[in-house]
């Protein structure tokens, strides 16, 4: 028993593990028909990020979409995020399938499944504000497509905040933390792009 409970752990740890790279090693199929002005222009847009080698691998396969339109490749991160907050609800969601979970666990591993459930729709909210950037109200738009992937970061920090300074399962704590750490990296390179559109 004890060593189908050790192997379950390891078949958690790995899905968590491919899930992962899959999002930060995207399939670059869309890239090798890039033009290389565009595969620069997203590597330049990237620098500005905070966590440019991540940016490069996930968006350089949209350089033929995006071309050189700094809003496309605004959306184009953002939806890369969306993809990534539900990767990692699948992930969270399989955490209360791990043999042992406490009343408390399963408790916090359901908060963060709402949070990441809200981070899903608030990143959504800031692909249909970046969409409306050619109307009158721009200025408004922008700002609400900032505070919405903000706001996602948040949700990520207070899902992870749910398991600090309690005796969890440390399998279920890495794992979770791994993919609330995926979610804030990409929705934090979206925001950068965000902030930096006009400068």
């Amino acid at each position: 028993m004890e060593a189908y409970s050790t192997w379950k752990s390891l078949m958690f740890r790995l899905l968590a593990t491919v899930l992962y790279i899959s999002l930060t090693h995207p399939a670059v199929t869309e890239a090798k028909d890039s033009k290389p002005a565009y595969t620069n222009f997203v590597k330049t847009k990237c620098k500005i990020t905070t966590y440019p080698s991540l940016c490069q691998k996930t968006l350089i396969p949209y350089a033929s979409s995006v071309k050189s339109n700094s809003t496309i490749l605004c959306i184009k991160a953002l939806n890369v995020a969306i993809k990534g907050a539900r990767d990692a609800s699948v992930i969270v969601s399989r955490q209360k399938e791990q043999k042992g979970i406490t009343r408390y666990e399963a408790a916090a591993i359901k908060d963060c499944m709402e949070d990441v459930k809200d981070a899903v729709y608030e990143l959504k909210l800031a692909v249909e504000a970046m969409g409306h950037l050619g109307g009158e109200d721009k200025e408004f738009q922008l700002s609400n497509a900032k505070t919405y992937a903000s706001a996602v970061i948040t949700d990520a920090d207070s899902c992870t905040d749910g398991f600090s300074g309690r005796k969890v399962n440390p399998d279920v704590k890495d794992i979770i933390n791994r993919s609330m750490a995926v979610i804030i990296k990409l929705s934090s390179n979206a925001l950068s792009l965000i902030n930096h559109l006009y400068v």
